[in-house]
């Protein structure tokens, strides 16, 4: 049996990537919409510098993209990620985050960095 080392080292990576619940989270959030970080600062009530963080991981393992406009990061899942099938499997058997996103808007807070 022809076992591919280096992808079993990719899946575990991700794997590890995602197994932190708050990065877990942040990918069902970016897979609904894309965020920028005073939106993910004020969904998880968590510092600036905690949330860059944890985008930061996910952007140099590729699993997330970000655009500028103006002075402001907008972040989303990469869908180019050789693991973007996997995400999205697992990523569909959790709870739905689109109620967040709505309670976003609703307050007001959605469209901050516009």
């Amino acid at each position: 049996m022809d076992i591919k080392h280096e992808e079993l080292e990719e899946a575990a990576a991700l794997f590890k990537l995602i197994g932190d619940k708050t990065r877990l989270k942040m990918l069902a959030i970016l897979y609904r919409d894309e965020c920028c970080v005073c939106e993910l600062v004020d969904i998880f009530q968590m510092s600036q510098p905690s949330v860059s963080q944890h985008l930061k991981k996910l952007k140099l393992a590729g699993v997330v993209n970000e655009r500028r406009s103006g002075q402001w990061i907008y972040y989303r899942l990469n869908s180019d990620h050789a693991g973007y099938g996997q995400l999205v499997s697992i990523i569909e058997q959790l709870p739905d985050m689109q109620p967040l996103l709505s309670e976003l808007m609703a307050s007001g807070k959605r469209v901050c960095c516009d």
